[in-house]
């Protein structure tokens, strides 16, 4: 009977509005939510006969919520260097506990927080994970979620990190008198004191277990626009073979005539990371050498002042306690430490999909990944379709409250309308009731 399906319309619709007006709360309630998705309502039709026929019979209505997902939020600034915002698309990935077999969660609420124990946990208690970087500042991308560990900095307090760098920008005096003394130049004569140098620059460098060592620089004008060039450690004891008499690498460096580097002319793989094999046991990791580029003038240079170290330096040592904690928009987290040093330690990867708003929603402001949403794929922050990171920022919900409001009173008179629908077919069917009386 038409009477019974417009009957059922009408709860269709108080179903339906109610099922609408529940997302207006949940989106009025979660405003001021860090990277809260609104939620919309969709209504759908529901029929009982697409036909045309002589009798009608309505079908109704249902309401689907749909989570705009893939909506950027505002960006905000925040105090804290742990707060964290992805500018494009992406969730960062976390955990609910620091296990492997705990669930994982995908969120853009970046309010991470170091715990009683240093673990960076957002607001929602869930633990931020990320590849954890070698001594060389090196990591693999997998794909597997599995190589990913929890953020943690402060287990690094007290232990070494060993010297990966050495940057130096001398400048070597253009009108050095060429040597022609004696004896005669050979390789390893700075190095075991034979020959004098022009100049000599000692740079500290430090191995895994946090010792130090005094790594040597010396030059000696061999030529126009031609100088000798040794590394060596000090005592030459330090070091072992292939290494001989303390030197690790000699090699001539070339100048153009405006007094830049020239790399092309200059001994081949002179520049190249530094690997050297301590004597005292402990391992240690290539050291790259940051001497200026090919025509450039930022490293080694000739020019007319005397020979001097401009600028330069190494880092490692022994880590003290952590300051503060960095987070570069590509991801990379890194610890600073109360004497000013700083180490990379995690590189954040951001976790894609090929349809955000097929993800399933979970309590705190996350989701888990289903069919609708497509292979999740992690990259690093700005690659292959993955935003950057932002510090000291977070993302605001993206719930318009006057459109809410708007929405709610939508949803009232639609909820009135259906309840009349229900009211007029009870007195209708009333009037079926009193045709036997």
């Amino acid at each position: 009977m038409s009477l019974y399906s417009a009957l059922y319309a009408g709860v269709s619709g108080l179903s339906a509005q109610s099922s609408a007006m529940a997302t207006v709360a949940d989106n009025i309630t979660n405003i001021n939510t860090v990277a809260y998705k609104g939620v919309e309502a969709q209504f759908r039709t529901l029929v009982t006969d697409g036909r045309t026929s002589a009798s009608y019979s309505a079908g109704g209505v249902a309401a689907a919520p749909l989570a705009q997902v893939s909506k950027q939020g505002l960006l905000q600034a925040s105090g804290s260097s742990t707060d964290l915002a992805i500018d494009g698309g992406g969730f960062f990935i976390t955990r609910n506990g620091l296990n492997e077999s705990d669930p994982v969660a995908y969120t853009r609420a970046g309010s991470f927080k170091p715990d009683e124990e240093g673990y960076l946990r957002n607001s929602s208690g869930l633990y931020l994970y990320g590849w954890r970087l070698d001594a060389s500042g090196g990591y693999t991308n997998t794909g597997n979620l599995d190589t990913l560990t929890p953020v943690r900095l402060t287990d690094l307090v007290g232990t070494a990190a060993p010297t990966n760098k050495l940057q130096a920008h001398i400048n070597l005096q253009s009108d050095a008198a060429v040597y022609s003394g004696t004896p005669a130049y050979t390789t390893g004569s700075l190095a075991s004191g034979a020959v004098t140098p022009n100049f000599t620059r000692s740079f500290t460098v430090y191995d895994s277990q946090g010792g130090s060592h005094e790594l040597k620089m010396s030059f000696l004008k061999t030529g126009s626009n031609q100088w000798a060039m040794e590394t060596y450690m000090n005592p030459a004891s330090a070091v072992g073979a292939p290494a001989v008499g303390g030197l690790v690498r000699s090699g001539t460096v070339a100048f153009n005539g405006d007094g830049s580097l020239n790399t092309t002319a200059s001994t081949a793989g002179l520049f190249d990371p530094l690997t050297v094999n301590y004597t005292n046991g402990a391992s240690s990791v290539p050291i790259n050498l940051d001497l200026g580029k090919n025509g450039a003038t930022n490293g080694l240079t000739q020019f007319g002042q005397p020979s001097s170290l401009v600028s330069g330096g190494t880092n490692g040592g022994v880590l003290g306690n952590i300051a503060a904690t960095e987070v570069s928009k590509e991801g990379i987290v890194s610890a600073i430490f109360d004497d000013g040093s700083s180490r990379q330690v995690f590189q954040l990867p951001i976790a894609t999909f090929p349809n955000p708003n097929g993800l399933t929603r979970l309590s705190g402001n996350a989701y888990s990944s289903t069919r609708a949403s497509g292979s999740m794929t992690m990259n690093p922050p700005g690659q292959l379709g993955a935003g950057k990171i932002s510090s000291n920022t977070l993302e605001a919900s993206t719930v318009d409250l006057a459109g809410e409001f708007t929405n709610m009173i939508r949803f009232q008179r639609a909820y009135s309308a259906s309840s009349k629908i229900i009211t007029t077919v009870d007195d209708m069917l009333r009037e079926v009731s009193d045709l036997k009386r």
